[in-house]
């Protein structure tokens, strides 16, 4: 759980104090919801519900990275919706290839929800179940959940186009 200080200024004096966020059990569940997501694109026999639901998936990672590292809007007004894919790279730096990789796809996801048969690929489809199934575990790391039990690196996709 992160844990921020805030400085009050009680008779001219700072004082601080630990605020902490409330975004611990949301994100564990956005998290839960990102693996069970996956496991049901997997399954799928179809490429464009693979990619689709993979893509779904990694969105609900993203989304608990944001939960846990960002404030909701004061008063409880609702802010402009963003993409997470945009926001991702301002409170996890790191996850910057990640967000542009998938950013990148998502034309090709709403091709494939739109039910587009050219859209992806079976291939195309597998690597995004790989990758996503990486960065759920980098989100998991990135959150101080338990370490996964290989590393993994930026999304193949990214790797590919370093080389």
């Amino acid at each position: 759980m992160t844990v921020r200080t805030l400085t009050t200024h009680g008779a001219g004096l700072p004082a601080r104090r630990p605020v902490r966020h409330r975004a611990a059990p949301e994100s564990l569940r956005l998290v839960h919801t990102a693996h069970q997501l996956l496991a049901e694109a997997a399954a799928a026999s179809s490429p464009l519900e693979r990619y689709a639901g993979a893509h779904l998936a990694a969105l609900r990672a993203a989304a608990a990275v944001l939960a846990a590292r960002t404030e909701p809007a004061a008063g409880g007004r609702r802010r402009r919706p963003t993409s997470a894919w945009l926001l991702l790279p301002d409170v996890a730096p790191q996850l910057r290839p990640w967000a542009d990789a998938f950013a990148a796809g998502a034309g090709r996801r709403a091709a494939a929800e739109a039910g587009q048969r050219d859209a992806v690929t079976a291939a195309q489809a597998d690597r995004l179940v790989a990758d996503v199934r990486a960065f759920i575990a980098v989100v998991e790391t990135t959150l101080g959940m338990p370490a996964p039990l290989e590393p993994y690196g930026p999304p193949a996709s990214v790797a590919s186009t370093r080389s």
